[in-house]
């Protein structure tokens, strides 16, 4: 065996090393995801690769939804059965394949040609490989190596998006089925003042201005439980769409009421460090760059020398010794010295440069936010719960006793009825305010950007109306 054949073989062991070195992880990159995801939420996620994996996915279903569900179990159920963060990690095995690929030595060419005439038969064989490839080898399976760790904090991101979206959606239906109860009495109390002005009236002791007062009163509250029933449906639908349930899952139970108010606000420390430390749209940002700035190190390298092979020739022809030799095919860099490639490899990382500054920027922003929306919401909750609802429940007690001493009539009372009411009512929506807004404020400080939902809502839905009476 000639020096080339020696070298053809060399290649050849150290392609298959390599190749071998390449392979999937058992886990496809599950068990990262897993920890990062419980980090920063208190659950963990595993991706549905089986049917045993579907199998242990409905019964856990089946007992969860057995209960009223909580915030955390709801949390639990949309991690285990979202079709679409199953989607998601499916995407994670994609980059992972990459990364394997990126591993393996691209398949050597083989060619064999047979030429005969005139009595002449002459053969050619040849086998080539991509030297180049094999040089850069390392490099871009580390480059590879980076997209996939990104694809990791990907799915993570979107876990932990399942998860607040879940969260608030908890609170949002909860609180628009306990808000039905309270404008359904309001709309009772209406009926039942409008019928009595209908009386009155009839019988001459109302005026027509005050009867109409009442009617009118009547007309806002069936609208405005109207309003409140469709909203209890959508809220539970996003609910559902959250969990992904469907057909006899679709009758879960949620408890009555809101959880009560926390005794004492939190006040998180270093909070903008905590953002930049572990939020996860940050750290996506961070390995996009130096994945960048590793891209860019691979294509200085390659910049003069970007087709470089290798091969191994053999001829024979009747009549004629073997001839062997070898053939070297080498992209020269007369029109394209590489320098547009470079240029842009640059600009994309520069790029990468100021858009992870950016978000680094926004997520310090938002946790500000965020933090002055769960105060700003906290104190209005605890304002509705020691202040407003007290208040208005000691005017009607007031009230029943003047009306017990004939001193105001019955439309006083009933007017003071509602009116607890509605305060009961304000209080439920800002106590949904503050439990979402603490849900903004987790997710922004570990998670990712809360987004547009991250603005609380400070306004009562349906719109509460107050009538002179």
């Amino acid at each position: 065996m000639n020096k080339l054949s020696h070298r053809t073989a060399a290649c050849s062991a150290v392609a298959l090393l390599l190749a071998g070195c390449a392979s999937f992880s058992p886990d496809g990159g599950m068990e990262a995801v897993a920890g990062l995801t419980k980090d920063r939420i208190g659950h963990t996620v595993a991706a549905q690769r089986s049917p045993q994996d579907a199998d242990t996915v409905r019964t856990r279903v089946r007992e969860i939804l057995g209960q009223p569900l909580t915030p955390d179990t709801a949390v639990e159920l949309a991690l285990l059965n979202n079709r679409g963060l199953q989607a998601s990690f499916s995407q994670l095995g994609i980059a992972e394949a990459d990364l394997v690929q990126a591993g393996r030595l691209r398949n050597p060419l083989l060619s064999f040609g047979r030429l005969a005439g005139g009595g002449v038969v002459e053969i050619d064989r040849a086998i080539v490989f991509d030297v180049l490839g094999l040089l850069t080898l390392p490099a871009a399976r580390e480059v590879e190596a980076r997209r996939f760790e990104q694809a990791q904090l990907k799915a993570a991101d979107d876990a932990v998006r399942i998860a607040s979206e879940t969260r608030r959606a908890w609170f949002g239906a909860v609180a628009a089925q306990e808000l039905v109860g309270y404008f359904q009495q309001v709309q009772e109390a209406a009926d039942a003042s409008s019928e009595l002005a209908r009386r009155m009236a009839e019988a001459g002791n109302f005026s027509q201005l005050a009867r109409m007062r009442e009617q009118a009163f009547r007309a806002d509250a069936v609208a405005d439980l109207a309003r409140a029933r469709q909203q209890a449906v959508a809220e539970r639908e996003r609910l559902t769409r959250l969990l992904g349930l469907s057909g006899e899952q679709l009758d879960f139970k949620l408890p009555e009421r809101l959880p009560e108010l926390p005794s004492q606000p939190v006040e998180p420390r270093a909070a903008e460090q905590a953002a930049l430390d572990k939020r996860l749209d940050v750290l996506m940002a961070r390995r996009a760059a130096e994945a960048t700035a590793k891209s860019l190190g691979l294509t200085k390298a390659t910049r003069f020398v970007n087709a470089l092979e290798l091969g191994y020739q053999n001829r024979s022809e009747t009549g004629s010794p073997t001839a062997r030799g070898y053939e070297i095919s080498l992209e020269l860099p007369l029109f394209d010295f590489g320098s547009v490639r470079t240029a842009r490899a640059e600009a994309t990382y520069l790029q990468a440069v100021h858009h992870a500054a950016d978000v680094a920027l926004i997520a310090q922003s938002e946790v500000r936010e965020s933090y002055a929306a769960y105060r700003t919401t906290y104190d209005l909750a605890r304002h509705y719960r020691d202040e407003v609802v007290p208040l208005r429940k000691s005017i009607s007690d007031e009230n029943l006793l003047r009306y017990n001493g004939m001193l105001v009539s019955v439309f006083d009372l009933l007017a003071d009825a509602r009116e607890q009411v509605r305060a009961v009512a304000g209080s439920v929506q800002a106590t949904r305010d503050f439990w979402i807004a603490q849900t903004n404020l987790q997710t922004a400080l570990t998670g990712r950007s809360p987004g547009a939902a991250g603005e609380a809502a400070v306004t009562a839905t349906p719109e509460s109306r107050s009538t002179d009476h």
